[in-house]
């Protein structure tokens, strides 16, 4: 079905493959188009508890690919245009649909992670790291700018400091300072990382409400926009009333009084509830 990533489901995990191993995962239009797809099959799939993305080969994504020379940013980096006809940035529409996911991502970064290799990750909610990973925000030393949404997700997730001189550099780094900068969670071995990914995303799938946990990641990425803590009071307390009512919330609290694991009957793919009345995502003109 795809021909530049590999997708597969196993044990309530989806995982999403970065598959251009002799190109180091250099991203493409296909690859973009793939792995939206993907995630709208997660969506859909009510087996799916978890994502984890990572690369083929001995890298994560190498950026773009710069076969087309220097014509290679030209068109504004996809092939998809908008209504007034200007082409909408490739890694963002990646990073939108991450953004828009119903499941928890984890990205398991196994080597480069450059440009929009590094970016496309920024969306997902924890991300661990080989010890051979570099990760580079290399766009000034290519003469472009910061794509796929990275200029609002990378200083949430760093801090302005920190952001800024990666991105001012344009340097390529390794783990080590990741982990220090709080770009990634952990780094491992690299014949560790997929089992540390695979763990953590267990941990998820088996003891957790996939409504409360889809909710829950709405309600914390948004919050990091929100003006004031009265709007996440307002999002929780329709949240906890809307829940509290749920089979979900009856079989946590008899399961836990059973001392048995939870059977959390409640899909994801019927829809969540409304806890964001106000909530209106912007369209790209």
């Amino acid at each position: 079905m795809y021909t530049e990533i590999i997708y597969d489901v196993a044990d309530h995990i989806a995982t999403i493959t970065l598959n251009r191993p002799a190109q180091l995962n250099a991203f493409t239009n296909t690859m973009m188009r793939e792995v939206i797809d993907a995630f709208d099959q997660i969506d859909a799939d009510d087996d799916v508890r978890a994502v984890i993305v990572t690369g083929a080969g001995r890298g994560f994504c190498a950026g773009a690919d710069l076969s087309g020379g220097g014509d290679t940013f030209k068109g504004g980096g996809s092939d998809v245009q908008t209504r007034v006809g200007v082409p909408r940035d490739g890694g963002g529409l990646v990073s939108l649909r991450i953004f828009e996911c119903t499941k928890p991502v984890i990205g398991a970064i196994n080597g480069a992670a450059v440009g929009v290799g590094v970016t496309m990750t920024l969306p997902m909610d924890i991300r661990l790291a080989s010890d051979g990973a570099r990760f580079g925000f290399v766009f000034a030393r290519r003469g472009i700018v910061p794509e796929a949404c990275s200029s609002w997700f990378l200083p949430r997730l760093v801090g302005i400091s920190q952001a800024t001189e990666w991105v001012f550099t344009g340097r390529v780094f390794g783990a080590a300072e990741a982990l220090a900068g709080g770009l990634v969670r952990s780094v491992h071995a690299g014949d560790d990382l997929i089992g540390a990914a695979r763990a953590l995303a267990t941990e998820v799938a088996a003891n957790t409400a996939p409504v409360s946990v889809a909710m829950s990641r709405q309600m914390l990425w948004r919050m990091l926009g929100a003006s004031h803590p009265m709007e996440a009071h307002r999002a929780e307390s329709r949240g906890i009333q809307q829940r509290g009512r749920s089979a979900d919330s009856r079989e946590g609290v008899m399961s836990f009084l059973e001392k048995r694991s939870a059977v959390f009957p409640d899909k994801v793919s019927n829809g969540l509830p409304d806890i964001f009345p106000d909530w209106d995502a912007p369209e790209f003109a």
